[in-house]
């Protein structure tokens, strides 16, 4: 989903600074709703740049107003120092830095002082600090540090250089099925370490999987993580939707409780299927006209959409998608297990059963076809019927042998 809260500051200082006419930003709405149907979150400002009505400098300088009403945060958080802007998002703004100590480059997100006067925003914060730093995997983001330093509160975490998923498939990249299958893989390994330490990480997206110039997949951004045992959370939550509307599990949107591993393990699905057909699993003019279709709609098989899926991957990502739960795999082992399988080759073991009613199904169709477009030929020939070709013959033999007998009888 688009991140609103910064959209709205972007809508309100390009107008209040006769930057963009309402009429412009009017158009650049619409074509920024567009991008979201078509399964392309593009932040407002970026449409406004590329329609023209704004420059990069104006952007970027603009962006750095709405960040805090209150300033930039000082460049002397301690033992760091701010170097440069490299994201934003609805709760924090993130910065490259360097750790002074260790003469290395982090990632910082700050939280901007606005939110830092609500407790839960800043409760929020600090438990994807505490989330991230139970977690110590190749495959997640690595937190260092959390603090706060004149007013602002901040997580220091590891520096990734490279692009996101997202990045790619804006581009308009279709992943292969050994590409999509290497990046889901090294997902499901983070998510399997995180769910053994009662983590669900709630926001499994193309934008939160960090790739490495050696392709190496990092998990990132635990802003929506929560304990499985903090019941405390789960019903302070309960009949909130909390996810991205394009990748959510159903349970998330119905607000439900207990939300458990089941619900990353769809959204993983959700991103596997963005990453082979290019397209999100449902699309809709609104967030909520989405996350209907999440709930009722059914999927259209990715290898429909995409010849190159093999079925059974497809099945893999069917089975991840299943709208109950309970039909699923059980656990990111179960995904492992058959996308390991599906990587050297072979069938699915966990998703075969599905798998193999539809092959079955579709072969039994064939040979009834086949019947069929045989029997219409030989309804279609002009000569005899089979059965009437064999007796025909068989009075024919019959008559010559008893020729050549009369013949034999009168010669003696």
């Amino acid at each position: 989903m688009a991140d609103t809260s910064e959209d709205s500051q972007i809508c309100r200082l390009v107008v209040e600074r006769n930057l963009v006419t309402r009429d412009e930003l009017q158009e650049a709405t619409e074509r920024q709703q567009q991008a979201m149907a078509d399964g392309r979150e593009r932040p407002i400002g970026e449409v406004i740049v590329d329609l023209g009505f704004l420059t990069r400098t104006q952007l970027n300088r603009i962006q750095g107003d709405s960040e805090d009403s209150g300033g930039r945060p000082a460049q002397q958080i301690p033992g760091y120092q701010l170097q440069k802007k490299i994201g934003a998002g609805a709760m924090a703004v993130v910065y490259k830095a360097k750790q002074l100590s260790l003469d290395r480059i982090v990632a910082v997100k700050v939280l901007p002082k606005r939110l830092s006067k609500n407790e839960e925003f800043v409760e929020r914060f600090y438990r994807e600090g505490k989330a991230a730093a139970a977690l110590n995997h190749n495959n997640i983001v690595q937190a260092i540090d959390v603090g706060e330093a004149g007013g602002f509160h901040y997580f220091v975490m590891e520096y990734v250089e490279g692009n996101t998923v997202y990045d790619e498939l804006t581009g308009s990249k279709v992943y292969n099925e050994a590409e999509a299958i290497a990046i889901i893989k090294q997902v499901a390994e983070a998510l399997l370490h995180a769910h053994k330490r009662g983590i669900i990480h709630r926001d499994v997206k193309p934008k939160n999987i960090m790739l490495t110039k050696d392709h190496v997949a990092k998990l990132a951004d635990m802003g929506l993580a929560r304990a499985t045992s903090d019941v405390e959370a789960a019903m302070a939550e309960a009949g909130r939707a909390y996810g991205t509307p394009y990748y959510i599990s159903p349970e998330q949107i119905r607000g439900e409780v207990n939300i458990d591993r089941r619900a990353d393990i769809y959204s993983l699905g959700a991103t596997a299927y963005h990453m082979l057909t290019g397209r999100v699993p449902f699309e809709g003019p609104t967030p909520s006209a989405v996350m209907h279709k999440h709930l009722k709609e059914p999927l259209t098989p990715p290898d429909h959409l995409n010849t190159q899926v093999t079925a059974g991957l497809a099945a893999c990502v069917e089975k991840m998608m299943a709208k109950n739960r309970d039909e699923r795999y059980p656990s990111c082992k179960e995904v492992l297990y058959d996308l390991d399988l599906l990587a050297n080759g072979e069938p699915p073991h966990y998703a075969e059963q599905a798998l193999g009613q539809e092959v079955f199904a579709t072969l039994a169709q064939g040979e009834a076809q086949a019947l069929e477009r045989e029997e219409a030929v030989a309804s279609r020939s002009n000569g005899p019927p089979l059965a009437v070709t064999v007796v025909l013959g068989l009075l024919l033999a019959l008559s010559l042998l008893g020729n050549i007998i009369l013949g034999a009888v009168k010669a003696h």
